[in-house]
């Protein structure tokens, strides 16, 4: 059990670690890991570090080439503009279901998501990503579909490290009091325009910056 324990532990810190320094940016798209350096980074065994990685490529963040090892996986404009696209697609269908049916328990959670901005360090912008994606996750549960909650949760893990490149922490956070008034009157008209304004926003200011600044990073 203390054996299994340890694993888990292990893999728990490497996915996290390595999660973070991938959407901060300190890893940069088609990057090659290195099981052994990692391992000795990370200060773990290459099982539990191999099985982190997994977890990385099941997030679409890491890349897995079969006889040539793990990379930061890479993506084209078109790629992204098409992942905002589902985004879109996903989020309007969850809080058109939602607004009829959200319960006072799931506003109550909405409203004490965010912990608050805390500036624009590196730990900050993970937990402002951990934070967005459990609210909009939310959101898409209260419209009793499960399965589309867990696509959304998927399609917000791939778009994080996107999400960071505009280091848009504080104004994330106020657009959110626009949704959750919108549910509480269960005005589905108000939360769809509330959810669209905002993934509209983000979107063009994620595009904008990458065209700009992170283009040849990213093979665009």
């Amino acid at each position: 059990m203390a054996e299994q324990d340890s694993y888990d532990t292990s893999k728990s810190k490497a996915y996290t670690e390595l999660r973070r320094s991938i959407i901060t940016g300190h890893r940069r798209p088609g990057e090659r890991l290195s099981l052994a350096e990692l391992a000795k980074t990370y200060k773990t065994s290459i099982t539990p570090l191999r099985d982190a990685l997994h977890m990385l490529a099941q997030d679409g963040l890491v890349t897995i080439k079969p006889r040539s090892g793990y990379f930061i996986s890479r993506t084209t404009l078109k790629e992204l503009r098409e992942l905002f696209e589902l985004r879109e697609i996903l989020e309007l269908a969850a809080i058109e279901r939602a607004a009829p049916r959200i319960t006072d328990e799931c506003l109550e959670q909405l409203e004490h998501v965010h912990a608050g901005y805390t500036g624009d360090d590196d730990e900050s912008y993970d937990r402002y990503t951990d934070e967005n994606r459990r609210f909009h996750y939310l959101i898409a549960e209260a419209s009793g579909n499960h399965e589309l909650a867990e696509m959304l949760g998927r399609l917000h893990d791939r778009l994080a490290r996107f999400m960071v490149l505009r280091r848009g922490g504080e104004s994330q956070m106020s657009t959110h009091p626009d949704t959750i008034e919108a549910l509480r009157k269960r005005d589905v008209a108000a939360a769809r325009k509330a959810m669209l304004d905002e993934i509209s926003a983000t979107r063009d200011a994620v595009l904008d910056h990458v065209i700009r600044e992170d283009g040849g990073s990213w093979h665009l």
